[in-house]
């Protein structure tokens, strides 16, 4: 009997948990995008200089990686694809494969994953030694809202630039396919172009960029709501970062789940 208690205790504590945290994530996301949309309209000032170096750090400096495991995943795609459609004669396919999934689906979600990496746990590891170290309680002294000062610039610079970081990882995605059928396939250049054009269409185009705007917000608000928990000094950040990219790897996998059901079901 207590094993079974034990057990059931134990389920209705993590429900009771998970509601919790999820609660405060999503009131946390509603502050910051009235602080981003509205508070501007109500004498609320955003702090661009603050938004544009988190701009260069998660985007600039993120191009690399995401331009170089994009193009690698276009040209592994595209051998896959190329081992299966030689057997019927039809590799100019190739380029539809690679074109439509890396727009629709790949591009948004590895720059989503790499970001979530790479800038998701930054941002939760400098808000969390912030909060150890007591400089939060000091901005606060200061008369500064940490929202508008901490969770507004990095919320508003994930949502301009993973688009942007998307888009780029679509064309090197589709770069590595290129590179394939060229020179492995012998395709010819102008006809492996003009079945991609053919191929992508522009819904598939904006439903990457949509799922990467929202992608953005999930990383962005993981980052800080697990900056804020930290609790426990260097071990309590080191904790809450590794919360924060597993959490943000989830959230975006299942928030592309739902989109892509929902974009199937509607397109």
């Amino acid at each position: 009997m207590n094993a079974f208690w034990d057990t059931f205790g134990g389920a209705g504590r993590g429900m009771i948990d998970f509601a919790v945290h999820l609660y405060r994530i999503v009131h946390l996301s509603f502050r910051s995008l009235y602080w981003i949309f509205i508070g501007p309209f109500k004498g609320e000032r955003i702090r661009w200089r603050l938004t544009f170096v988190q701009m260069v750090r998660i985007g600039v400096n993120s191009l690399p990686i995401v331009g170089v495991i994009s193009f690698c995943v276009g040209l592994i795609i595209a051998m896959q694809a190329a081992y299966q459609l030689e057997r019927f004669g039809a590799t100019i396919y190739v380029a539809d494969l690679v074109g439509v999934s890396i727009t629709r689906e790949l591009g948004p979600l590895i720059t989503a994953i790499i970001i979530a990496g790479r800038s998701g746990s930054a941002i939760t590891a400098e808000i969390g030694t912030m909060k150890v170290s007591e400089e939060i309680d000091a901005l606060k002294t200061m008369g500064l809202n940490p929202i508008g000062y901490l969770v507004v610039p990095r919320t508003l610079a994930m949502i301009v630039v993973v688009p942007c970081l998307t888009v780029l990882a679509d064309l090197f995605g589709i770069a590595g396919g290129f590179v394939l059928a060229i020179y492995n396939l012998k395709l010819p250049f102008l006809a492996y172009f003009n079945e991609t054009a053919t191929a992508i269409l522009l819904k598939d185009f904006i439903t990457g960029l949509i799922k990467s705007g929202f992608f953005a917000i999930i990383i962005a608000q993981i980052g800080v709501y697990q900056g804020f928990s930290v609790q426990g000094g260097a071990e309590g950040v080191g904790k809450s970062t590794t919360a924060s990219v597993v959490s943000s790897i989830f959230l975006i996998i299942f928030a592309d789940l739902l989109f892509t059901t929902l974009f199937y079901s509607t397109f």
